[in-house]
């Protein structure tokens, strides 16, 4: 297999992404019962943050950004 810069790139790219959706979505969970407007944004924080890292690992495997080019 060649490893070149952008392989490189893409599997930290998956990687850090499976750690970042991971984590978010533990402290996601834990907190979710707390209550108050400040807890509400952090919670919308954590889950954007989760979305964002979910994306960065479909783009990091090929599955987004893959479209044809118009003919």
């Amino acid at each position: 297999m060649h490893v070149d810069a952008a392989t490189l790139e893409r599997t930290i790219a998956i990687f850090g992404g499976i750690i970042v959706a991971l984590v978010s979505g533990i402290a996601l969970k834990n907190d979710w019962n707390s209550t108050g407007a400040d807890n509400n944004v952090f919670k919308l924080m954590l889950a954007l943050l989760c979305i964002g890292a979910i994306v960065a690992v479909l783009a990091g495997a090929n599955v987004l950004g893959n479209l044809p080019k118009a003919a």
